[in-house]
């Protein structure tokens, strides 16, 4: 049993000797550092020092995916297509540049495209345009480098409006591609 925590704490500290921890009473203490404070103040067991370690490093990887999310929100926003059109408009180009520049900074996340549409228009008809808003945006985003492997379109027609008001505001809140964040 000594043997395998002594195995895994030289597989920890290796994959960390260059990362930070914090630990109660320090600062941004490098892991050597805080492995002999632990060792010192309290002579912890080689157990509680990898304990300590692993702790520390799920902190850090939920920091960095809270932070991605958080980063996420702020770029994911709906684009908007003109009535029987699913071309990408010039003013949906920044916000597709950004989504573009999100997904190859942050390789593990995928997404998933949702055409809609408004009510106007057969069921069948609604789907299929829904259908061609998302791959114009797969397509987009595809020419921008972000492979499509990693996009998923959907399409959900007229059955998902944001707004149920019958006047062309609401319906152009209708007509949109929709980014849904996956792992």
């Amino acid at each position: 049993m000594k043997k395998i925590l002594i195995v895994l704490l030289l597989v920890v500290a290796v994959g960390c000797t260059k990362k930070y921890t914090k630990t109660p009473g320090s600062e941004d203490m490098p892991y050597l550092q805080v492995k002999e404070q632990m060792m010192k103040d309290k002579m912890a067991e080689p157990e509680e020092i990898v304990e300590e370690m692993v702790v520390a490093q799920e902190e850090r990887i939920y920091e960095q995916e809270l932070s991605a999310e958080e980063k996420a929100r702020s770029i994911f926003r709906d684009i908007l297509f003109d009535y029987d059109k699913y071309n990408i408009r010039p003013e949906a180009r920044p916000a597709l540049d950004s989504v573009a520049a999100f997904l190859k900074e942050e390789s593990r996340v995928n997404i998933v495209i949702e055409g809609h549409c408004d009510e106007r228009g057969t069921n069948e008809y609604n789907l299929a345009l829904g259908e061609k808003r998302a791959k114009a945006a797969r397509d987009y985003l595809a020419a921008r480098g972000v492979s499509s492997a990693r996009m998923l379109i959907l399409t959900y027609g007229e059955e998902k409006p944001l707004c149920m008001d019958h006047n062309e505001s609401c319906w152009q809140n209708n007509r949109r591609a929709h980014f849904v964040l996956t792992r």
